[in-house]
């Protein structure tokens, strides 16, 4: 939806429901360009991730790996743990990847090429545009302007009735798109500079998997510069453990016994005499079955 088309459409709308003088929507218009993605589609925000993501992500992996009376040592060591399983996570998707087999459907050579580029969850986003592209749009050649050969792409709804247009530009030569809708941003530079950084850290962590963590300062310099972050890492780390740990109370996990290990367990204690019966068992007076028998003998008469 173009921005012209969004204010009309709220125009209408303000106007069914009578908010055409309510201060909270006329505050909202004014803002628009924060809220309506249409007003910053040229913004990259291919790495945004928002707060409630950040936070939930966080919450996951302290309740995963971590405990509230885990000391440093154990915290690190948690960590490592939870880095690896990242890696071992990463390689068996990456392996379903490479052996997964799609269903295509369009007759498109470009999707039969993207299902071999793509991962699985992007591959079937891109299918999906691709499918509507292929059955629910048209275009028409427009001419040349300023060397570039101008398209115009309209797209349809299910039902065949008209939704959007978008002007598409196109260099054959030099292989550059410009599109009206502001998705494909030409980036070159960023991009191959990614890709780049993105390489190297792949690098390094292939040639150390075997190691738990960081083995030198040096290592953690190169993670800091590659994640362009300033770390200060001290000369010397000291951890002190504490030597006194608190074991006792519910934090001693013990499993539940079965019924023979308890009439083991009860049968090697030295047993009392019962007042009932007069003999050493492990009943007392008011579970002794002959006082129990009289009692029943007792309400039957």
């Amino acid at each position: 939806m173009k921005p012209n088309v969004f204010e009309v459409k709220w125009g209408l709308l303000m106007k069914e429901f009578n908010l055409e003088y309510t201060r909270w929507f006329k505050d909202m218009l004014t803002k628009c360009g924060s809220w309506i993605p249409r007003y910053f589609n040229d913004i990259p925000m291919c790495g945004l991730m928002k707060t409630t993501s950040r936070s939930e992500s966080m919450n996951y992996f302290f309740n995963t790996y971590s405990e509230s009376e885990n000391l440093l040592l154990n915290f690190m060591m948690n960590y490592d743990t939870a880095i690896q399983n990242q890696r071992n996570t990463q390689r068996e998707l990456d392996k379903a990847t490479k052996k997964a087999s799609y269903r295509m459907e369009t007759p498109r050579e470009i999707e039969l090429q993207a299902s071999k580029v793509y991962t699985s969850t992007l591959f079937f986003e891109v299918q999906k545009e691709i499918y509507k592209t292929t059955f629910f749009s048209t275009y028409s050649y427009v001419g040349i302007e300023d060397r570039w050969e101008v398209y115009s792409v309209q797209h349809n709804n299910s039902k065949r009735e008209f939704k959007n247009e978008f002007k598409v530009e196109i260099k054959v030569e030099e292989k550059e798109i410009n599109c009206s809708c502001e998705y494909f941003i030409d980036e070159k530079n960023k991009l191959a500079l990614f890709a780049e950084k993105q390489q190297i850290l792949l690098t390094r962590i292939d040639s150390d998997y075997t190691s738990g963590g960081l083995k030198s300062k040096m290592d953690g310099e190169v993670v800091g510069k590659l994640m362009s972050v300033s770390i200060p890492i001290p000369e010397d780390i000291n951890i002190h453990v504490r030597q006194v740990q608190n074991n006792k109370g519910s934090k001693i996990k013990k499993r539940i016994p079965s019924a023979g290990e308890i009439t083991y367990v009860n049968s090697k204690k030295e047993h009392k005499m019962c007042l009932g019966c007069g003999e050493q068992v492990s009943h007392n007076l008011r579970t002794c079955p002959v006082t129990i028998a009289i009692a029943q003998s007792t309400q039957d008469i």
